[in-house]
C-alpha cells in the first residue's frame, strides 16, 4: 500500500479489534488498581508507630535523620555503660570486694562472650528479608538495661563498707595481745572492711550482668549499622555511620566523667557519714558510689527503646536508593546470584560463611579489626586504672583524664574518618590505604606508654624504713615497729611528713591518733623521720590518712601523646567499617558484619581484658592479705616500670599486626570491572 492510501475495513473486521482494545484497557486498569493498592500497603508498612497506632503527626519522625538520632543515643548508652561506667569503676570494685585484675578481666570479657554467642542468630535472623531490625535493637536495649540493674546488686547484697576496722589502729607497746583483738576485729568485719574476706562470689554476679549487657548490645553495631546503610544514599552512608560511631565513642567519655563525679560520693552515703569516719575522697581507702550510675543507665535504656520500637522495617524511599547503588564487592569471578546471596535456610548457612571467608579483603579486614579490638578493649578496661596508679592520682581525676582524651580524640577521630571518606570520594581501595596510613602513625605514638613515673615511696615495699634501701621482698616489719604486734590484714595507709606512704599507723609506729574535721592525724611515730620538715614553733602531725602528693610531672606529656594515638586509632575505625561493607555483596552486609564481629571478639575483645588483667597482676608488688588464706585479694602497690612496659609492648604488637593486615587487605583487593579504572575514585553520577 502506497503512502496516503486508506484501507477500509468492514464493521465485522473492526468488532474484534474494538473488543481487544476494551480488554487491554480493562487489564491496564486492573494493573493500575493493583499497583495502587500495593503502594498503599507498602506505605502502611513504612509508617512510624506502635501496634497499628501510627497517626499522621508521628510520621515526621519517620526519616533517616530521626532514626539516626535515636540509634545514636542507643550506641552512646552502650558505650556509657560498658566502656564508661564499668571501666572507670574497676579499681574501685577491686578494692571494695577484694578482687584481682584477672577476675575483673573475666568480668570485662563477659560482654564480648555474650555478644559473640548472640551475633550469628541476631545477624542471621535480623538480616533476613521481612525481619524488623529496629525491633531487634529495641529488645536488645531492654536486655542491656536489665544487665545494668543486675550489675549494681552486689552493693546491696553485702554489708556496709568500713574503711577502717579499729578506732585506734596505732602501735600499742603492750604487745601482741592488744593487737590480736584488733586483728580479730578486722577478720570479723569480713566483707565490710578493706582487710576482710575476699568476696569472690560477686565475680559471678558481675559476669552475669555483663552477659546481659553483651546480649543486649549485639544488634546495635550489626543490625543498626546495616539499617542506617540501607536507608540512606551510598554517598551519605559514611557520614551517617561516622555520626553513629562518633556518638558511640562519646558514650564512654560521658561515662568516664559521670562515673568519676559519682566516685566523689561515699558508697554508703545513705546510711554512713564519711566525716564521722574522718575520710575524704583523697584517702587511699575511700570507696565512691560506683553503683549510682547504673540506675540512671537502666532507666535511659528503657526510654530509648520505646521510640526505636516504632520504626518500620524499611523507611520511605529506601527502595529507590537501593536501586541506584553500584556494587564494589571484591571480584571473585562468580555471579552474584550464586555467591552473593545470603542463605535462606539453616542448611545453607555454611555456604554463606564459606562465601565470605573466600573474600581475602574481607578476611584481612577482619584480622585487622581483631588486633585493633584487642588493644582498644584492653586499654578501655584498664587504662583508667593504669593512669591512677602510674601518676598517683585519685580514681575521679583519672576518670576526668580519660574523658578529656576520649571526647575530642575518640569522637573527633571517628567523625573525621567518616567525613574524609566522603570528602575525598574514596573507593574501597582508597579507603583501605587510608586505614593503613592512619595505623602506621598510631603505631609510632604507642611510645606514650613509655612515659612513666618512678614508684611512689612506700615503706617496706618500694623503699626501706627511714628511706633506707629496701630488701628484695616486701618487708613491712622493721625495728621501729617490732614491738607493736601489728596486723597485716588491716590496710589503713597514711602519708608521713617524710613523703613516704605507710601500710598503717601501727606499722608506722604511731602511738597517738586525733580526729580533726574529716582527717585523722597521727603523732609520735617511731618509723617516720622528718628532719628539716617540721617547724618547731608550729606543731604538726607526723602523718595523716591521705595519699602522698606525687612529685612526678609527666602526666601532661602522657595525655598529649595518648591524645594523638587515639585520634589516629579512631580515624581508621569508620573507614574500615565502610571498606567492610563495600567489599561484600549487598545481600551479605548484615551477615558479613556479624561474622566480622565474631572474629573481632573471638580473637580480640574477649581475650584482651584477660591478657591485660594478667599482666597488670604480674606488675603487683604488694597484695592485700585476707583472713581466709585461700581467698585472693586486691593489689595494693604496683611497679610502675613494669606496668608501663607491658602496656607499651601490647599496644605496639597489636598496631604492627594491624599494619600487616591492612596491607594484605589492600594488596589482595580486586575491584569489579566497572570501577577498576577509577584509580581509587568513584564515578559520581
Amino acid at each position: 500500500m502506497s503512502e496516503g492510501d486508506i484501507e477500509l475495513e468492514s464493521p465485522s473486521a473492526l468488532a474484534p479489534k474494538c473488543a481487544n482494545v476494551n480488554n487491554n484497557n480493562s487489564a491496564r486498569s486492573s494493573r493500575v488498581g493493583s499497583a495502587s493498592s500495593g503502594a498503599d500497603s507498602v506505605a502502611d508498612s513504612q509508617r512510624f508507630g506502635w501496634c497499628g497506632w501510627n497517626p499522621p503527626w508521628l510520621q515526621r519522625f519517620c526519616t533517616a535523620k530521626w532514626a539516626l538520632f535515636w540509634l545514636c543515643w542507643g550506641g552512646a548508652l552502650q558505650g556509657l555503660i560498658v566502656n564508661g561506667l564499668i571501666n572507670v569503676s574497676i579499681s574501685t570494685i577491686e578494692r571494695r570486694f577484694g578482687l584481682r585484675s584477672r577476675q575483673m578481666g573475666l568480668v570485662a570479657s563477659g560482654y564480648d562472650l555474650a555478644s559473640f554467642a548472640c551475633l550469628v542468630p541476631v545477624t542471621y535472623y535480623g538480616g533476613r528479608r521481612g525481619a524488623s531490625k529496629p525491633r531487634f535493637i529495641a529488645v536488645g536495649l531492654i536486655v542491656m538495661g536489665l544487665g545494668s540493674l543486675v550489675f549494681l546488686l552486689p552493693n546491696f547484697l553485702v554489708g556496709h563498707y568500713r574503711a577502717t576496722i579499729a578506732e585506734g589502729n596505732v602501735c600499742d607497746s603492750a604487745g601482741s595481745q592488744s593487737n590480736s583483738s584488733q586483728s580479730m576485729t578486722a577478720c570479723e568485719a569480713g566483707a565490710s572492711g578493706e582487710g576482710g574476706e575476699s568476696l569472690t562470689w560477686t565475680v559471678w554476679l558481675f559476669l552475669g550482668a555483663q552477659l546481659l549487657h553483651g546480649a543486649g548490645a549485639s544488634p546495635l553495631f550489626t543490625l543498626g549499622v546495616t539499617y542506617i546503610d540501607e536507608n540512606v544514599s551510598k554517598k551519605m552512608s559514611s557520614v551517617y555511620l561516622g555520626i553513629y560511631y562518633t556518638m558511640a565513642t562519646v558514650g564512654p567519655a560521658i561515662g568516664y566523667v559521670l562515673g568519676g563525679q559519682l566516685l566523689l560520693i561515699y558508697t554508703d552515703w545513705m546510711s554512713v557519714d564519711p566525716v564521722q569516719l574522718s575520710l575524704t575522697s583523697d584517702s587511699k581507702v575511700w570507696i565512691g558510689a560506683w553503683w549510682l550510675g547504673f540506675i540512671f543507665a537502666a532507666g535511659m535504656c528503657l526510654l530509648i527503646a520505646l521510640p526505636i520500637f516504632g520504626y518500620p522495617r524499611v523507611l520511605p524511599g529506601a527502595e529507590k536508593l537501593q536501586l541506584e547503588r553500584v556494587s564494589e564487592a571484591h571480584a571473585t569471578g562468580a555471579e552474584a546470584t550464586e555467591s552473593g546471596e545470603v542463605a535462606k535456610g539453616l542448611a545453607e548457612l555454611p555456604r554463606a560463611v564459606l562465601s565470605l571467608l573466600g573474600n581475602p579483603t574481607f578476611f584481612f579486614l577482619n584480622l585487622a579489626g581483631a588486633t585493633e579490638g584487642l588493644v582498644i578493649a584492653g586499654f578501655a578496661a584498664f587504662l583508667p586504672k593504669q593512669i591512677e596508679n602510674q601518676f598517683s592520682i585519685s580514681p575521679m581525676y583519672s576518670a576526668l583524664v580519660m574523658g578529656l582524651i576520649t571526647v575530642p580524640a575518640g569522637g573527633g577521630g571517628t567523625f573525621l574518618g567518616g567525613y574524609l571518606v566522603k570528602k575525598w570520594n574514596l573507593a574501597c581501595s582508597g579507603i583501605i590505604k587510608m586505614c593503613l596510613m592512619a595505623t602506621v602513625v598510631a603505631a609510632l605514638f604507642t611510645t606514650c606508654f613509655l612515659v612513666s613515673c618512678p614508684n611512689p615511696k612506700f615503706a617496706g615495699v618500694t623503699t626501706g624504713y627511714n628511706l633506707a634501701t629496701r630488701t628484695e621482698l616486701p618487708a613491712l616489719e622493721a625495728a621501729c615497729n617490732s614491738n607493736c604486734g601489728c596486723s597485716r590484714t588491716n590496710y589503713d595507709p597514711i602519708c608521713g611528713i617524710d613523703g613516704v606512704m605507710y601500710f598503717s599507723p601501727c606499722l608506722a609506729g604511731c602511738v597517738q591518733e586525733e580526729h580533726v574535721d574529716s582527717l585523722k592525724r597521727y603523732h609520735n611515730c617511731s618509723c617516720i623521720t622528718g628532719v628539716g620538715l617540721v617547724d618547731e614553733a608550729v606543731p604538726s602531725p607526723d602523718a595523716t590518712n591521705l595519699k602522698c602528693d606525687s612529685t612526678c610531672r609527666t602526666l601532661p606529656l602522657f595525655v598529649a601523646l595518648c591524645f594523638v594515638l587515639m585520634v589516629f586509632t579512631f580515624l581508621a575505625t569508620m573507614p574500615a567499617l565502610s571498606a567492610t561493607l563495600r567489599c561484600v555483596q549487598d545481600e551479605q552486609r548484615s551477615f558479613a558484619l556479624g561474622l566480622q564481629w565474631i572474629k573481632v571478639r573471638l580473637l580480640g575483645t574477649i581475650p584482651a581484658p584477660l591478657i591485660f588483667g594478667a599482666l597488670i597482676d604480674e606488675s603487683c608488688i604488694l597484695w592485700q592479705e585476707s583472713c581466709d588464706n585461700d581467698a585472693g585479694g586486691a593489689c595494693l602497690v604496683y611497679d610502675n616500670f613494669y606496668i608501663s612496659r607491658y602496656m607499651w609492648l601490647l599496644a605496639l604488637i597489636c598496631k604492627l599486626g594491624s599494619v600487616i593486615f591492612f596491607s594484605c587487605a589492600w594488596w589482595f583487593y580486586v575491584p569489579p570491572i566497572k570501577t577498576s579504572k577509577s584509580s581509587g575514585k568513584e564515578d559520581v553520577n
